[in-house]
């Protein structure tokens, strides 16, 4: 296993916070998987999972490429922890995802889908039905894992909040 952090060669530290990055880390993806263009739309699958649930502890500590004998392959997703912060309008990841940095939303997201080998299209189909099955299931993942209703409500404003579909800076 190589951490997220290695493949960017970079520090846990706030100084290397320029190298956290969504973009890098496909491209690096590019060049050590086996399988780089399945693995490049996962990837961006776990961008917008991770903006859909307020996940801003997607650190690039908590991503990483495995190899099963010789080849190398992106690791299955860990460590995905909603937050439910206070800001409406926006929110951010710990790493750049787009053209407007680290910014949380769907247009940011799409604006660099060419780098994760998808064509626009695509790229909002992607977008949606992820906004579509977060929306429609989170609650009922929750409550099957055993969180409480109390604590549902309390998490509830993390799913698939009201600025991810404000473009922001970047245009759509």
């Amino acid at each position: 296993m190589i951490s997220g952090l290695t493949l960017l060669r970079a520090e846990d530290t706030h100084q290397s916070r320029d190298r956290w990055s969504y973009l890098g880390l496909v491209e690096e993806l590019r060049r050590v998987s086996a399988t780089p263009k399945k693995d490049a739309a996962e990837l961006f699958r776990r961008v917008c999972f991770n903006a859909l649930i307020t996940n801003n502890d997607d650190h690039p500590r908590n991503h990483a490429v495995i190899a099963w004998y010789s080849a190398w392959k992106l690791s299955p997703a860990y460590d995905l922890t909603p937050m439910n912060l206070i800001s409406l309008e926006r929110r951010d990841l710990a790493m750049i995802c787009g053209d407007d940095g680290r910014r949380a939303s769907a247009a940011n997201i799409r604006s660099q889908a060419a780098r994760f080998f998808l064509e626009a299209p695509e790229a909002e189909r992607i977008v949606k039905d992820m906004a579509e099955t977060v929306a429609a299931s989170w609650y009922d993942v929750a409550r099957g894992e055993g969180v409480s209703v109390a604590d549902c409500d309390t998490l509830k404003g993390a799913f698939v909040y009201e600025g991810f579909w404000h473009s922001g800076h970047v245009s759509s």
